[in-house]
């Protein structure tokens, strides 16, 4: 079950110049960057309340978020959903006939284990889980 929104998902052209942007607009500072080599994306998070915004730029320019750029344009990428057992939310939404990308979870950005849902079984949004890593 879901328990709340983690994180929203925004795609950007270069954290150097959306990193400024977004602590002006949020009124804080970018408290974590780090690269998830794995996904492919250099990653810079923000608190909001009891949420967080994390901005995504691609490693590489043929990478899935420059890919993603190109074509949609800078902008939310995803919503990312906090969920107590990763394993167990994968399989009700598969046995609910959703698309996952993947059969096992991968280890995301800032501490998670994480799996993404196609937006075509979503309704046009790309939903991630999240669930925390105990390492």
């Amino acid at each position: 079950m879901f328990q709340k929104i983690e994180h929203i998902g925004i795609a950007v052209k270069s954290l150097e110049s959306a990193i400024p942007k977004y602590e002006q607009l949020l009124g804080t500072s970018c408290y974590k960057t780090e690269t998830v080599e794995t996904e492919g994306v250099h990653t810079a998070f923000f608190k909001v309340g009891e949420s967080k915004i994390e901005l995504l730029a691609s490693v590489s320019e043929d990478g899935v978020i420059a890919r993603y750029i190109e074509k949609k344009g800078e902008g939310i990428h995803h919503i990312a959903y906090a969920v107590e057992d990763i394993h167990s939310e994968m399989n009700r939404l598969k046995d609910e006939g959703f698309i996952l990308l993947s059969e096992e979870p991968k280890p995301g950005a800032d501490q998670k284990w994480v799996c993404f849902v196609h937006p075509k079984s979503t309704g046009g949004v790309l939903v991630e889980l999240c669930m925390d890593r105990d390492e």
